[in-house]
């Protein structure tokens, strides 16, 4: 479907500033489908800079309860991102439970403590990149199916960016990883490699509908399988593509739509 909002453009611009990939990914996007992402991508970056926007964890957790409340408002805030927001939660009918999720999964972020397990860190994967994927899908006129399988895909992709983002984490007090030892970053990889083929197994309920959606997961396996092959690439900040491989990668997935 196609869905426009005044204010879309400005949300772009946070994105293009903030979040450079998922920016790229949006201008790989055909036009139509365009203002729903640059909106959804708008708000998971105001989710992921709520928690650093202070040294006082509670003013950080005033943030997010802010996000949580507004998403649920009938009437739209005179806001850049929370205005147009409104306005594609009321014409996509998009889950506010799911928004809200989004916003409350970000409180690790605020805190120094460790995830208590794996569970406790896929879920948060689940929230927070599996659900921004299967928002954008359901924006965009998928089905109950299709939101599962990009949920999935998503879930895998924010793995992939967080094993990426684990120095910076470090470097700011966190402790990212239930277990940084090589061995278990190496099956952790692998453990998203298989999720990302199991949703590659969903395939078919996302035949037909734009897959812009899935843009922003353009570098999910290449990443995992470099930290699958090579773990140490997570500690020493190495887990990245060449300049030429990330934008072919693009490229590629923008013209194929094979994720």
């Amino acid at each position: 479907m196609t869905w426009t909002a005044p204010g879309w453009q400005d949300c772009a611009d946070l994105v293009q500033k903030g979040d450079p990939d998922r920016f790229a990914a949006l201008m790989a996007a055909r036009p139509p489908a365009r203002p729903a992402l640059a909106v959804l991508y708008a708000y998971n970056l105001e989710l992921a800079r709520a928690p650093w926007a202070s040294k006082e964890p509670m003013i950080a957790e005033m943030r997010l309860q802010w996000w949580v409340d507004v998403v649920a408002e009938p009437t739209p805030r005179a806001h850049e991102v929370a205005g147009p927001l409104h306005a594609l939660i009321r014409d996509c009918a998009l889950p506010v439970a799911a928004l809200q999720a989004m916003a409350e999964a970000r409180r690790w972020d605020v805190w120094s403590e460790a995830f208590a397990d794996p569970a406790a860190f896929q879920s948060y994967l689940d929230a927070t990149s599996g659900a921004l994927m299967a928002l954008s899908v359901q924006a965009l006129g998928g089905d109950a199916a299709a939101v599962a399988v990009a949920r999935q895909f998503g879930a895998a992709a924010g793995l992939a960016g967080f094993l990426r983002a684990v120095p910076a984490l470090e470097a700011r007090g966190r402790l990212p990883l239930v277990d940084g030892r090589p061995a278990a970053v190496q099956a952790l990889a692998r453990a998203g490699l298989l999720q990302l083929h199991a949703a590659r197994q969903g395939r078919a309920a996302l035949r037909g509908l734009p897959q812009e959606a899935l843009l922003a997961g353009w570098q999910t396996e290449s990443l995992l399988r470099l930290a699958a092959s090579d773990p140490m690439a997570v500690a020493e900040d190495r887990l990245t593509l060449s300049e030429f491989r990330r934008r072919g990668s693009l490229l590629w997935q923008a013209l194929s739509g094979r994720w």
